[in-house]
């Protein structure tokens, strides 16, 4: 798929000359596309084909994900024993969290790599990352400066893998699926990313004790010793985990099936410096991006704060961290379901996102006046918190498939991998530079909940006034058939 294969044979476009849209076009009427469809067989040789082993790919693809989010949010929900531990500050908690938005910079680089060499080659490179990152967090050193230096090198590194298993499950779901199964592929492989951190909720705090977790007979640094062992549990165990996926993603993790699934996989795409500038010239594509980058940009830097946006209310830390771990879990589980919703009922995208993201308004809403009971006079208990901000995790969680299968057939042909990139790059800068100013200004953040329900409506209203297409859809159904 993209412009360009691993090899010079496979770079030539599956479609013959004259059978698929010229490039920067789509298909415009049924009977160019049933012109292109009766020659077809002979040139394509009956593209439409799905391999059992899809699902294999799938799923080594969507554990990679699983286990970057997990590796990304290590240090969060342990951030006091790690504090104890090896000594970091607020300033390195921070920065720790920071390296996952960091690693999005040089996400061209490897959206170029993608669409110009295929899946295997990037994601054998993401996996190693991964590797050397997990790896240099393992690495037994006393000098707590220099471990605390690795440790970032590792958080870093494992950032750097961050664009591939964010953008890349469009691309390996229209390479290896068919079209009544796309969004569903694309639902597992980016929703798997977000649960690994949900988790990490869950790993670090069940094998990590807190510092006043210890026995009060033990000295200070036999509790220190106590905890520092079960991090470096946490850390050898998840560097396990990144070296196994590895090795199965060398041994076994093809490109592209032998033959395609549909037509669109098949079809020719824009070249990388085409698809820049049919993007940025897309007006319809940057209404759709702006819709995605700002209100799950400003959810995220606030999902990153939201123990102390609660403290005021009398959360406790251990509460926000399940009120974050099931707004996640709760996203993925819709996310995926509505994305077979969306297979089965096609031509529905722009409509499911309407109905989320009115969800999200009215949840965010609610959280926010709720917060401000002394004025609103609604009721402030833990039910009512624990409502609102996990409906509103599952809204924005839960629309980050649909988003993606949209991108991809408002901008068609432009390579998916590309499409995403620029979406995903645009919602990480938003999410740095909010945790960035977070960790200067912090102690007033009643300010914040307000940007929730303001980036929704603001969300809410270009998802309205956005015209949605289906190019890549038509191509599939009319040309196919």
């Amino acid at each position: 798929m993209g412009s360009g294969w691993s090899s010079e044979e496979e770079r030539q476009p599956l479609l013959g000359p004259g059978l698929g849209p010229a490039p920067g076009t789509a298909w415009r009427s049924r009977e160019a596309a049933a012109a292109a469809a009766a020659a077809l067989p002979a040139a394509a040789g009956s593209p439409g084909r799905v391999y059992g082993r899809r699902w294999l790919v799938l799923l080594l693809f969507s554990l990679l994900g699983f286990a970057q989010g997990l590796v990304w949010n290590t240090w969060g929900p342990i951030q006091n024993s790690a504090r104890q531990a090896y000594g970091f500050s607020s300033w390195d908690i921070a920065l720790l969290v920071l390296w996952g938005p960091i690693g999005f910079l040089p996400c061209f680089a490897f959206t170029w790599l993608l669409d110009k060499r295929g899946l295997r080659i990037t994601v054998l490179l993401t996996s190693f990352l991964m590797v050397l990152g997990t790896g240099l967090r393992c690495i037994p050193i006393s000098d707590l400066m220099l471990k605390r230096r690795l440790i970032h090198g590792g958080q870093l590194l494992n950032g750097l893998a961050g664009p591939t298993v964010m953008n890349a499950a469009p691309f390996l779901s229209t390479t290896w699926f068919s079209a009544d199964e796309r969004a569903t592929a694309t639902a597992i492989a980016s929703m798997l990313s977000y649960l690994g951190g949900a988790c990490a909720f869950l790993v670090g705090p069940l094998v990590v004790p807190a510092p006043n977790g210890t026995s009060p007979l033990l000295a200070s640094e036999n509790s220190r010793a106590h905890i520092k062992d079960r991090i470096e549990t946490v850390l050898y165990a998840e560097f396990g985990v990144v070296c196994l996926l590895f090795s199965a993603t060398l041994a076994y993790f093809p490109t592209r099936p032998p033959l395609p699934p549909s037509v669109a996989a098949a079809s020719q795409r824009l070249s990388y410096r085409r698809s820049f500038c049919r993007l940025l010239s897309n007006l319809r594509f940057l209404m759709i991006a702006l819709a995605y980058a700002i209100p799950l940009g400003v959810f995220a830097g606030w999902s990153g704060v939201l123990d102390l946006i609660l403290t005021p209310v009398h959360v406790s830390q251990i509460d926000a961290g399940w009120i974050g771990f099931w707004s996640i879990v709760g996203g993925c589980v819709v996310g995926i379901a509505m994305a077979r919703f969306a297979d089965f009922i096609r031509g529905m995208l722009k409509l499911i996102l309407l109905l989320l993201f009115s969800g999200a308004t009215l949840s965010s809403t609610w959280f926010t006046l709720t917060c401000l009971n002394s004025i609103t006079h609604l009721p402030l208990t833990t039910v009512t918190l624990y409502a609102s901000c996990i409906l509103l995790g599952v809204f924005l969680n839960s629309s980050i498939p649909i988003f993606f299968e949209l991108f991809v057939e408002t901008v068609y042909p432009v390579p998916e991998g590309i499409t995403c990139g620029v979406v995903t790059f645009l919602s990480n800068m938003f999410m740095g530079v909010l945790l960035f100013f977070l960790t200067f200004y912090h102690t007033e953040l009643s300010w914040f909940n307000w940007c929730l329900p303001g980036s929704c409506l603001l969300s809410l209203l270009l998802i309205l006034c956005f015209r949605e297409s289906y190019d890549r859809l038509y191509l599939d159904v009319v040309v196919s058939v």
